[in-house]
């Protein structure tokens, strides 16, 4: 069986986020066509869909923030943590983003930096471009950055220990609510080697870029169809289509939008379409899909692949 779901846009003070899979409770996605059409994600699963994937467009820096692990947010707030990872889709020049320290602090160092307003000054930041990937364990500080447009798979949680805020109001004109001592044990103050997922990309085959507990995701560059194995993807496999227009079997998808295979042992078809290849505008104003009527610098026809897919499963 396989879904496709009506997204849900949100407007913020950055940009917007377009949830396209979501069993998160009170934003739940339906599906929108077929005999289960008005049906919730939840609904179709049998219980809560433990993913939840957006399109983060960000037009202006995020806050600075972290998420709890499962062990934390089940104590605090009864409810799983948030581990996640970022596929690049789109960065205008000069994009980047922060993810984990530069430096190694303590929690008495972050209370004192946040208290002089230096916290950013011991965080990594990362130049980006189109197909760099970021694994973000809970607990990893981190913040997107305006001119950046990416894909978002996380664990179904919504719940974000806000840091750093640039001292700015909110669409209400108040300022944001801060975190700082729920964040203070969340935080992992480790410095590590590297941040960014390195990977080989590869023609018409799946690469693995992250395996997580929480998730397993490929990358499929294709301009030719190729056959996935569905046996060993437990009871689903969403496929997230990040650049191009193709098919899963004989279900179209286009760059901006994600479906959902639900229990099916069968092997599924990835098929490219004729049609030019096309990255989503990092810079759309207010479509819930970017368009590339006008391509920007970020945005560029693939001398290869004609479409580009990631897919998850647990």
């Amino acid at each position: 069986m396989i879904l496709k779901f009506k997204p849900l846009l949100k407007t913020l003070v950055w940009g917007t986020e377009n949830w396209v899979l979501s069993g998160v409770k009170g934003n739940e996605t339906l599906v929108s066509e077929g005999p289960l059409a008005g049906k919730t994600l939840n609904e179709v699963y049998g219980g809560e869909f433990p993913l939840l994937i957006k399109f983060i467009d960000a037009k202006r820096d995020l806050s600075i923030q972290v998420h709890p692990d499962d062990a934390l947010a089940a104590e605090r707030h009864g409810c799983k943590g948030k581990t996640e990872m970022w596929y690049i889709i789109g960065a205008s020049e000069g994009a980047h983003l922060i993810s984990g320290f530069k430096k190694e602090i303590t929690p008495e160092d972050y209370v004192r930096l946040l208290e002089e307003d230096g916290i950013v000054d011991v965080l990594a930041d990362h130049k980006v471009a189109p197909g760099d990937v970021f694994h973000l364990p809970a607990g990893r500080i981190h913040a997107i950055c305006g001119g950046c447009y990416l894909a978002e798979i996380q664990q179904t949680s919504d719940i974000t220990y806000r840091i750093y805020d640039y001292n700015r109001p909110g669409l209400d004109g108040k300022p944001r609510k801060l975190h700082t001592e729920e964040a203070k044990s969340a935080i992992d103050y480790k410095v590590y080697p590297s941040y960014r997922t390195e990977y080989s990309p590869a023609l018409n085959s799946g690469v693995e870029l992250v395996r997580d507990p929480h998730f397993i995701t490929s990358l499929y560059e294709l301009d030719s169809p190729v056959q996935v194995k569905m046996e060993d993807k437990g009871r689903f496999l969403a496929v997230i289509c990040v650049e191009g227009f193709g098919y899963v079997d004989s279900q179209a998808i286009s760059a901006g939008e994600a479906v959902l295979v639900l229990d099916q042992t069968a092997p599924i078809s990835l098929k490219p379409s004729s049609k030019s290849s096309c990255k989503p505008s990092c810079s759309s104003e207010s479509s819930s899909k970017p368009s590339c009527a006008s391509k920007p610098s970020c945005c560029s026809n693939s001398p290869s692949a004609s479409v580009k897919f990631l897919t998850t499963y647990l």
